[in-house]
């Protein structure tokens, strides 16, 4: 049996079919950093280099540009500084709030990690063909569901059919 079932459903499961292609991409970048001995998640390289240009973030000003959740943050910032990677310290002025850097491991790390993204960046251009026409719809589906979210339009849809 050589089918693709979520192909096949084609707009209907383009939830899916962008998280198996992510989840392909993570797996074979977590399976080369095995393979050169870097003790790093593929989800890190973002908090590296978002402290790399702003040397001290609090977990709420990494979260925030990334649009991802503040608990996901915690949990990432928390497993990066097991490995050593990053320093959690409490804000001198709001001591509930915290604040993440790099360690000087990290930072001795960065040239190694840079060429490594370059070269996922140059095989993310292979795999595009170098046609980076996606990142542009990308932008557009993110603008609409910040104007409008999916929750919101999948609800509205479902209405107008199930008068509840």
């Amino acid at each position: 049996m050589n089918q693709d079932f979520i192909k096949e459903l084609g707009y209907k499961a383009l939830d899916s079919r962008l998280k198996r292609i992510s989840d392909r991409m993570s797996h074979d970048v977590r399976k080369f950093y095995k393979e050169m001995n870097i003790d790093v998640e593929p989800n890190w390289y973002l908090i590296f280099m978002l402290l790399q240009k702003n040397k001290e973030m609090s977990i709420v000003d990494i979260a925030e540009p990334l649009g991802y959740s503040h608990p996901s943050v915690v949990a990432i910032v928390k497993k990066m500084a097991d490995k050593d990677y990053l320093v959690i310290k409490k804000d001198s002025t709001d001591k509930r709030k915290q604040m993440v850097s790099l360690t000087e491991k990290a930072v001795k790390m960065l040239p190694q990690l840079e060429q490594v993204w370059d070269s996922c960046e140059k095989a993310i251009l292979q795999v595009l063909s170098n046609d980076l026409g996606i990142l542009a719809y990308l932008d557009g589906i993110d603008a609409r569901l910040k104007d409008d979210s999916f929750h919101d339009r999948f609800k509205k849809e479902y209405l107008k059919n199930n008068i509840v």
